[in-house]
């Protein structure tokens, strides 16, 4: 299958599902959904675009709801308790991020250990950290990031076109750059890579330093867009963060996967959401269809990889 039969596929599921609820749901299509839509995206997208990095370099991050929560916690400690400049608060949100990605890297990349079980312990660590540094409490931020959220252009908030600008930046990186090049071929074959002279421990070590600061990013998106700091943020948000990226044709096996893609992944993911919610289905219901289409997801690929 051809590159743009791919991009037409996906943006073909994305209109029958928009179509679908619109049938079952009067007010799907309306301005109102396209605004929770649109508000919903960035966080999802950002860590996504992360996400696609890793697996496209042969590993998978299963931290990334975690580190955005523990990421939060520090935004809203830095704010609240240290009074930081708010400026300040966001490198240093951030940092933790990126450390976290940094720490899961290097135990992949120069240690050994599965990308699996390294994330899913540092699923783990980072909830607990965002549970230790809030104490378990929400960290409302008041009108601290509000210069984020009130800023519009071409009706469109400023938290959308921050990952516009990500997943075009990353597009980008993938594509017309040596480093994205040396990961796709990493994660196709890494022996061959390495055999080829790529230094292999450092192109992974890096996709999961870009995943830890992108999930940073989404860290304060989220907490911009909610005024408030939650360590239960993120639950769940690994899961949708592969599924969009899957859904956008990166390969779990790795090597192969494109950004922009999994833009239209993100977005079919929230249309479902959003849909779901309208036509009034249970929590379990809508866990069920995420389930459903992760499975889908992953057969396609399979069929994929075997063409």
């Amino acid at each position: 299958m051809s590159r743009w039969a791919e991009y037409a596929g996906l943006l073909g599921a994305l209109l029958v599902v928009t179509i679908g609820f619109s049938l079952f749901a009067d007010n799907f299509l309306t301005a109102a959904t396209f605004r929770t839509v649109m508000n919903q995206v960035p966080t999802l997208l950002v860590v996504s675009v992360g996400m696609t990095f890793v697996l496209i370099g042969g590993g998978i991050d299963l931290s990334v709801g975690s580190v955005l929560a523990f990421s939060a916690g520090m935004l809203g400690l830095a704010l609240n308790q240290w009074e930081w400049p708010v400026f300040a608060a966001i490198i240093a949100s951030i940092g933790v991020a990126f450390a976290c990605g940094l720490l899961s890297g290097g135990l992949v990349a120069m240690v050994g250990v599965p990308s699996f079980i390294v994330t899913l312990g540092m699923l783990e660590v980072a909830r607990g950290g965002a549970y230790l540094i809030t104490s378990s409490r929400t960290e409302y931020v008041g009108g601290a990031l509000d210069g984020l959220t009130n800023t519009t252009f071409l009706a469109l908030s400023l938290p959308v076109w921050i990952a516009a600008c990500v997943a075009i930046i990353a597009q980008a990186t993938i594509t017309y750059t040596t480093l994205g090049r040396y990961i796709v071929a990493v994660g196709y074959n890494e022996e061959a890579a390495r055999l080829s002279g790529i230094n292999t421990k450092a192109v992974k070590w890096t996709t999961f330093a870009i995943g830890g600061a992108l999930s940073g990013l989404g860290a304060i998106l989220y907490t911009a867009r909610l005024s408030a700091a939650d360590p239960n943020a993120g639950r769940g948000l690994e899961l949708e963060a592969i599924a969009a990226a899957v859904i956008g044709g990166t390969s779990l096996s790795g090597g192969r996967g494109s950004v922009l893609r999994t833009v239209v992944g993100v977005f079919i993911i929230a249309i479902l959401g959003a849909g779901l919610a309208q036509v009034g289905a249970a929590d379990s219901t809508k866990r069920v269809v995420s389930g459903a289409v992760i499975v889908a997801a992953v057969i396609a690929d399979q069929f994929r990889r075997r063409k």
